[in-house]
């Protein structure tokens, strides 16, 4: 029997009547004094315990209409606001019965992340505060020009501070001149913040800013007499392209991507991906974006869940209120509602999929998020390649890429997340940051050593960006995947073992509780996750994959600093907890005007969970937690020291981690990926303005190979091409 098409996947994305039946059970709880703001409905994701045995029969073929279903749930997050306080509660809803399942208010300095909707009503507290307006009064700005203010996080509060839930603001001026609303305001920070408290929406104070050198120290100068003229020498930092004072290039010809025969893969309307050999599953949610679920390939698992958790962004100018600028992008504002509405021929190229959401607004109703991912196939070079010397054929594939793409915007920067899967079992996580760098005001002359001058009366502060990646590994099994640490190490010269000194050996350790590991390059130090129970019929080796991770700078703070007992997570590469579900934070689900991490990876580090069938140390469950699977959590950072070339929109920083194949296949499994010519490429000539030729490789006879000494027909030389580019 066949499973009705009524019944939605268990990890079907909330549909707009879904989303009004958990907002409506919500309002009924309430009484009708009660003042709402709903900040997130989504999907709760069941437990794995209840998903995994209907995956298992799932992909065995074997659902029926009576299989068990694990309950369809929302979570939805929301706040009572009332005259002196506001409440945050996350509640969960059993959409089938509309009834609360579970509810519980968040601890009274465990703020929720902001909503866009916040962060826009700042500007309006701002100008209209007599204390800012007070404080504007000490400058003097250039005919035409207004005021801009970017909403910020407040930050990790001094120790001495207890305030209540508090936003600070960036503050610009732009050019109304130019009557463009795109003109960029970054080119002119004013050096003040103002400091709001959210409850009362009122500005509570406004913090001056230091402007001087390296050798001015951390305090600003004192009050001047008379206002102080601002942009007296500052340029223009124009990026859009009307209001360049340079012309644009005009020698760049198209580059036309494109797909005569349609797409090869297919997008299911319940978040069902199926590319290639492929099979996954996607979720979009508020703070996360796209999750990705039960990753396969020939259905096989190898990832149950995967998506980037965390991104903090530290600042190192030292000079208050600069030690405040510490963002947690994703806990205190929340990727998924910064995520850019796509356009065709612009961010993704080709032929595009893109994939909408729903977010609710402030009074619960579902709001259409458009295009805020991306699907497409790309090149990305050769996958395999090999001549044969002796007659010189040669056999190449294309290394085409199926990638799952979102971007967003956080006032200044934009980042863009991509997770790729190749055609050899691969899968690589990538990260992208552009954007505007984050500056502040500079006296004219000076330089700094908290930052670079990027131009005159510009000063662009170094920083950090730390990312996290949560993998929740399922090689080949939901249940049985183990992590092993993996190292090569030379050996001394020995006249028995290693009379030359040329052997080095591969040692392995697993495992068998949560810790933190530090990448060491000398070591090729890498992580298996492998299967604990399935072996290779080939090598015997425990069928796995590797993680390859980035070997890059660690949070530079110090570790009693505000900056890192918040992000406690972004002092190791990688990390290896226990599984619970619901356990997505690698810094803990309250980020907003935190303190210090908590139950974060670091508090996971410390329960003390296990992973082999003892305890270690031979401890019982009792005092040393619980067995639980492993949760790999993935480090890497941007360390961010600004150039000039950054100024003003900077070009993309890269970063990539990577899952492949270790002893998971019996052979290469691209090897029947077809070797196939592209008939599209044509020859460019050498040395002339002339066009390029029309001809087309395939019309051409082969030229003589050398080699043998012997002209080789087209079919002996075999000369190709795949996937629509040209080898």
């Amino acid at each position: 029997m066949t499973v009705s098409n009524t019944l939605p996947h268990p990890l079907a994305p909330l549909s707009e009547a879904e989303i009004l039946r958990a907002r409506d059970t919500i309002l009924k709880q309430h009484g009708a004094s009660d003042s709402l703001y709903f900040r997130c409905i989504y999907l709760n994701e069941p437990a794995k315990a209840e998903l995994v045995p209907f995956l298992e029969l799932e992909h065995a073929g074997k659902l029926t209409e009576s299989t068990p279903r694990p309950p369809r749930q929302a979570r939805v997050e929301y706040d009572v606001l009332t005259p002196s306080k506001h409440h945050h509660i996350r509640t969960v809803v059993d959409l089938k019965a509309s009834q609360v399942v579970s509810s519980d208010t968040a601890a009274q300095k465990a703020y929720p992340s902001y909503s866009p909707e916040e962060f826009n009503d700042f500007q309006d507290a701002c100008v209209a505060s007599e204390l800012f307006q007070k404080a504007m009064s000490e400058f003097a700005l250039p005919e035409n020009f207004k005021v801009i203010i970017d909403p910020w996080p407040y930050g990790g509060p001094d120790d001495a501070e207890d305030p209540d839930r508090y936003m600070q603001g960036l503050v610009f001026a732009v050019d109304s001149s130019k009557k463009n609303p795109d003109s960029n305001h970054y080119g002119y920070p004013i050096p003040i913040i103002p400091v709001m408290d959210w409850v009362s929406k009122k500005i509570v104070r406004v913090d001056r800013l230091a402007t001087g050198g390296a050798e001015d120290g951390l305090e600003p100068e004192a009050k001047a007499a008379s206002p102080k003229k601002l942009f007296q020498n500052n340029a223009p930092a124009e990026y859009v392209p009307e209001l360049l004072d340079i012309p644009l290039r005009n020698d760049l010809k198209p580059i036309n991507i494109t797909q005569p025969e349609g797409a090869s893969f297919t997008v299911h309307p319940d978040g069902l991906i199926e590319w290639q050999k492929w099979r996954f599953r996607i979720v979009f949610t508020p703070r996360e974006a796209a999750v990705l679920h039960d990753v396969t390939y020939e259905n096989r698992p190898i990832v149950y869940r995967l998506s980037y958790s965390e991104l903090t962004v530290p600042y190192g100018d030292p000079r208050p209120p600069f030690h405040r600028k510490q963002a947690f992008d994703f806990g205190d504002g929340g990727i998924g509602r910064a995520a850019n509405n796509l356009e065709l021929g612009c961010d993704c190229l080709g032929a595009i999929h893109y994939m909408d959401s729903i977010l609710p607004s402030p009074d619960g109703t579902p709001t259409a998020a458009k295009s805020v991912v991306c699907l497409h196939e790309q090149d990305n070079g050769i996958l395999w390649k090999h001549t044969n010397f002796r007659t010189n054929r040669a056999v190449v594939t294309r290394n085409r890429e199926f990638v799952v793409q979102f971007i967003a915007t956080l006032a200044n920067y934009e980042y863009i997340f991509a997770y790729k899967f190749d055609l050899a079992g691969g899968i690589t996580v990538e990260t992208r940051a552009t954007g505007i760098v984050s500056v502040v005001s500079i006296d004219e002359g000076k330089t700094s050593k908290y930052g670079n001058v990027v131009a005159p009366g510009i000063l662009a502060q170094n920083h950090q960006h730390i990312f996290a990646v949560r993998i929740d590994p399922a090689i080949d099994s939901y249940t049985d995947t183990q992590v092993v640490v993996e190292e090569s190490i030379s050996k001394k010269i020995d006249p028995k073992t290693n009379p030359y000194g040329n052997y080095y050996e591969v040692q392995r350790q697993q495992v068998d509780k949560p810790r933190w590991i530090d990448a060491e390059p000398r070591l090729n130090r890498v992580l298996k996750l492998e299967n604990s129970t399935k072996k290779n019929s080939i090598s015997g080796k425990n069928v796995g994959y590797k993680f390859i991770l980035p070997s890059t700078q660690m949070l530079v703070a110090d570790d009693d600093s505000v900056h890192a007992r918040r992000a406690r997570y972004a002092q190791h590469n990688m990390w290896v907890t226990g599984y619970r579900d619901g356990e997505f934070w690698v810094a803990g689900e309250f980020t907003n005007q935190s303190r210090k991490e908590t139950d974060g990876v670091d508090d996971m580090v410390r329960r003390g969970d296990w992973f082999t069938d003892e305890a270690p140390n031979g401890q019982d469950q009792e005092s040393k937690g619980k067995k639980s699977t492993p949760v790999l959590w993935g480090i890497f950072g941007l360390t961010h020291n600004p150039r000039v070339e950054d100024w003003p929109v900077m070009p993309v920083e890269i970063h990539q981690m990577h899952l492949r194949p270790a002893d998971f296949f019996t052979f290469n499994p691209a090897l029947d990926v077809p070797s196939t010519k592209n008939a599209a490429s044509v020859l460019v000539p050498c040395c002339s303005n002339g066009e390029a030729s029309k001809a087309t490789e395939q019309d051409k006879p082969l030229s003589h190979l050398q080699g043998s000494g012997k002209e080789i027909d087209a079919q002996a030389a075999g000369a190709s091409v795949t996937n629509g580019k040209t080898e």
